[in-house]
């Protein structure tokens, strides 16, 4: 994953403009020495003049006509003698590049600041004037005029106050404040798209604890980070904190959370009895799919946007004390232009426009299907967009910015993956070009995937625009990007030793490839309809006691491998968990399956949960449809619960484990429906593609051997975990 893969990468399809990296790399800063670090803040507000004003974060124009708290932008200049930068963190929901790129450059002529070293990104509070079309509101024009002098003033204000600083940083795991709000849908419960086609697999705001959902499409990003600066006597001088929680709800106007935030901060530190006064700001993380509700559990309110931020001041406060400073930090800073093409209309679709927009009566659109008519149009007339992407580095510290509705996914693969550790990524930065759904995430449909003008960037938008931001880090700190290697807990060591032929431990945070641990290179292939970096089974003994163990949520695919060396006697280890009603279709769902793919008769080895049709909910093994011969278990699978299972066959004799008991669940003979030299498995489904599971996999092996009862008990023992059924 070394520097060349990120430049090879992008040079298909970015243009490249690549400035202001300093301190001994390259750039205008090369061959500069860097002195002491200097730091300016202030914060200025930037509340509507004159009301009413258009307000964005919902699907209709709306208008707000009082502020219920002020918005403020919040500015930071850095100078550590080599480069100087400027960042700022605005109260609104999206802003235009158009506008922020006016207000860098008022502020550049009046700092010298170049405006590739100005990293302006908004909070996303839906309770903001609106900056530029969304959906159906239009844009607030007055305020768009005031908007851009009003965030050079306070870059330039702050620059003005640039004294002698250091630098610390702390990242605090809050998992109780932000969750996954985009859930998997049951196949039979699938949705409809504006456009009138079954495509929604996947959508926001399922409901609590809806039992049509199979469940969360991606992981949470729990990091909640922190820029300090202090002067050199430890008075307080700035906090740049970054945390991946969309908006919490607040009246219109307001800064939400955000604003919440940085005044209980601020009273924490004491900082409006400083002289200058202390600045607070709470950038938005990686949030394009997760909110504050816990879609698992009943309802809850969550308290007001006041107390919840207030709460996560606390928490990061209690972090901030901790923290310990140097003011030898240097500075970089490298920007990338990127362009990317537009998922536009085809012909068919520009057709169903044109004919919901002929019935519109009005110039706005009055429901969802104008809205996202209209939006077909705009499309067309724009196919192209152009992104900027940037990196900084302060000390050991990276920061990435994107101009976009970043998945939480997403910004874990760049802490991943990031040569400087911590990395935290500020999205809505430098522009707004809405969601970026990975990939694989598209397949899956809904909200976040339907294309409008500022939502409908090419499918492969994520990948790329990662690409890019691990060039730009690398080339601020002058390191190669990392390649995350899941821990090794006593259960992975316990696997290991016995050997296996291939062992994916489905903790990838993207596809196709499923690495193999073995050493073998017996990588398998994950086909789309699957969701990646899911928690697995809850312990630490799977990774490590900081480290999250993960898996793979297969909603319709499969993860396919060959595998030589499986012969008549082999075996097949894994966890999983079922997401799927036990009366909910025929088979609830293939687990695993060893036999030729594609073929209509699937002869082999086929391990199932039993359906409506028959034995709902137990194990089952069957050979194929020419033999049409299967064997049950006993114990009925919980549903979303975690489960260790272990196939073995020798020769004709055929035994399953489940959850480390040394007796089996099935203990017989029954002939395998394929040749026993059959290279081909996979995981996650049925050889045929039939009934694949609804669920995770993590943890899966193959053996060329029949394990014993011995070898099943101690591994499962060495799991640690008591959350499965036994």
């Amino acid at each position: 994953m070394g520097k060349k893969r990120w430049v090879r990468g992008a040079a298909a399809f970015a243009l490249t403009v690549v400035l202001g990296i300093g301190a001994g790399l390259a750039g205008e800063g090369k061959g500069k020495q860097a002195t002491q670090l200097r730091a300016g803040a202030h914060v200025i507000d930037v509340t509507p003049k004159k009301f009413p004003v258009y307000c964005n974060g919902g699907f209709l124009a709306r208008t707000a006509t009082k502020a219920y708290d002020p918005l403020h932008a919040r500015c930071l200049v850095l100078d550590d003698g080599a480069t100087r930068l400027a960042i700022a963190v605005v109260d609104n929901c999206v802003v235009g590049r158009w506008t922020l790129d006016e207000a860098k450059e008022i502020a550049s002529k009046q700092t010298g600041i170049p405006v590739e070293r100005m990293l302006i990104s908004a909070t996303h509070t839906h309770s903001s004037p609106s900056m530029r079309l969304s959906l159906g509101t239009p844009v607030a024009t007055e305020y768009v005029k005031y908007f851009p002098g009003r965030v050079a003033e306070g870059i330039v204000l702050a620059a003005k106050k640039l004294a002698p600083a250091k630098v610390g940083w702390a990242v605090v795991k809050d998992y109780k404040r932000t969750h996954c709000r985009r859930w998997i849908f049951r196949p039979d419960r699938m949705g409809r798209d504006p456009f009138g086609g079954l495509t929604v697999r996947a959508m926001m705001h399922p409901g609590h604890q809806n039992r049509a959902c199979v469940g969360p499409s991606g992981p949470a990003d729990p990091d909640l980070s922190m820029l300090a600066v202090q002067a050199l006597d430890g008075r307080p001088i700035a906090l740049l904190a970054n945390y991946s929680q969309h908006y919490r709800g607040a009246p219109r106007l307001s800064a939400d959370y955000y604003g919440a935030f940085c005044r209980e901060f601020t009273k924490l530190v004491g900082g409006s009895k400083l002289d200058p006064p202390f600045v607070a700001a709470l950038s938005q993380g990686t949030s394009g799919d997760l909110q504050w509700m816990d879609y698992s559990k009943p309802r809850q309110h969550g308290g007001s946007y006041h107390t919840y931020g207030a709460a996560l001041a606390k928490e990061a406060f209690e972090a901030y004390k901790k923290i310990k400073y140097r003011k030898d930090a240097t500075l970089a800073m490298a920007e990338q232009r990127v362009t990317l093409r537009r998922r536009v209309p085809d012909a068919k679709r520009r057709a169903w426009a044109k004919a919901v927009l002929a019935k519109m009566k009005g110039p706005q659109p009055r429901n969802r299907t104008e809205v996202y008519a209209r939006n077909q149009f705009l499309l067309a007339k724009q196919p192209l967009c152009e992104v900027r992407l940037q990196a900084i580095r302060i000390g050991d510290l990276g920061i990435t910015a994107i101009p976009c509705e970043v998945y939480g996914l997403t910004g874990l693969k760049l802490k991943a993956w990031s040569p400087l550790k911590p990395t935290f990524n500020m999205s809505q930065a430098n522009g707004g070009e809405g969601y970026i759904p990975p990939p694989e995430q598209h397949r899956l449909g809904g909200y976040n995937t339907w294309p409008t003008v500022n939502g409908a960037l090419e499918v492969q938008a994520e990948p790329k625009i990662v690409d890019t931001l691990l060039g730009l880090l690398e080339s601020v700190s002058g390191k190669s990007c990392r390649k995350p290697v899941p821990g090794l807990g006593p259960y992975a060591k316990a696997v290991l030793a016995s050997k296996p032929l291939a062992y994916w431990r489905m903790h990838e945070l993207n596809g196709p490839r499923a690495d193999d641990a073995s050493g073998h290179g017996y990588h398998g292939t994950y086909e789309g309809g699957v969701a990646y970096y899911l928690p697995g089974p809850a312990s630490a003994a799977f990774c490590g006691k900081d480290e999250v163990h993960r898996a793979v949520h297969f909603a319709g695919g499969r993860m396919t491998a060959r595998v030589k060396g499986l012969g008549a006697a082999y075996s097949m280890e894994m966890w999983f968990w079922n997401g799927l009603p036990n009366n909910a279709r025929a088979v609830t769902g293939y687990l695993f399956s060893r036999g030729p793919q594609g073929d209509p008769d699937c002869p082999g080895d086929h391990l199932a949960i039993g359906g409506s049709y028959r034995e709902p909910g137990k194990l089952f093994l069957f050979n194929g449809n020419t033999r049409r011969q299967s064997v049950r278990g006993w114990a009925t699978i919980g549903l979303r619960t975690w489960n260790h299972v272990v196939l073995v066959r020798d020769g004709v004799k055929v035994v399953l484990y489940l959850n480390g008991s040394r007796t089996a669940e099935v203990l017989t003979e029954l002939p395998s429906g394929s040749p026993a030299a059959c290279q081909e498995v996979c995981f996650g489904g049925r050889s045929d593609n039939m009934l694949n599971l609804e669920g995770k996999v993590s943890e899966a092996a193959l053996y060329g051997r029949a394990l014993s009862p011995n070898d099943v008990a101690a591994h499962y023992a060495a799991a640690d975990i008591a959350e499965v059924t036994r």
